[in-house]
């Protein structure tokens, strides 16, 4: 039997986040969901909104003989406690950090660029840190949504946290698209080959 996964889009609860470059991660959970056909639904007592579904060659949700079971996540906690979240989700679920997703938002990278790669640090980035001292490791997957640095001297908190603007909506969403795209292909074919396919 294969071993399930647990995917978590990083962000913040409420509708005051949505739409934001911080919550991109929670944007791909969406996508991944709309694909599934499934809907995300509180967790009792795991700080968590999650749908279950399963991925093979035939795609996300369709059945298929070497079908994965995969956990959608999106953290009802803050973006600075999401490890709280993903520790009690992965341990109930018997998760282990090579088959943990997380998606995120990455000022490093510039909009519509991804980059896949599994352990390293936080690069400041709280809701990785949480989830490293949470697990007490860094060693899983990332996707790395690319969101870009603030113009001038703004502060990259406040770029984060701001909506993005209707103008770039529609580029955001080809790569939350393309970002849910690299999930799969992670799950279906490793992460080496969904490296050299999505990684720019």
């Amino acid at each position: 039997m294969s071993p399930s996964w647990l995917v978590i889009g990083l962000g913040n609860p409420g509708p005051r986040y949505d739409g934001t470059r911080h919550n991109v991660g929670v944007d791909v959970i969406t996508e991944l969901c709309r694909r599934a056909g499934e809907k995300l639904s509180s967790a009792r007592g795991q700080r968590a909104e999650l749908a279950r579904t399963r991925i093979g060659s035939a795609g996300l949700g369709a059945p298929a003989a070497n079908a994965q079971a995969v956990t959608l996540m999106r953290s009802r906690t803050y973006m600075n406690e999401s490890g709280i979240a993903v520790r009690k989700v992965a341990d109930f679920a018997g998760i282990t950090p090579d088959h943990l997703i997380v998606i995120h938002d990455e000022i490093d990278l510039d909009p519509g660029r991804l980059r896949l790669k599994s352990g390293g640090g936080d690069n400041g980035h709280n809701g990785l840190k949480s989830i490293r001292a949470h697990l007490h490791t860094g060693d899983f997957i990332r996707v790395r949504v690319g969101v870009g640095r603030p113009p001038g001297r703004q502060d990259p908190a406040d770029w984060v946290l701001a909506r993005v603007p209707a103008k770039q909506r529609a580029d955001m969403d080809v790569q939350v698209a393309l970002a849910a795209d690299a999930v799969e292909t992670i799950i279906t074919h490793g992460l080496t080959a969904a490296q050299n396919r999505f990684n720019s």
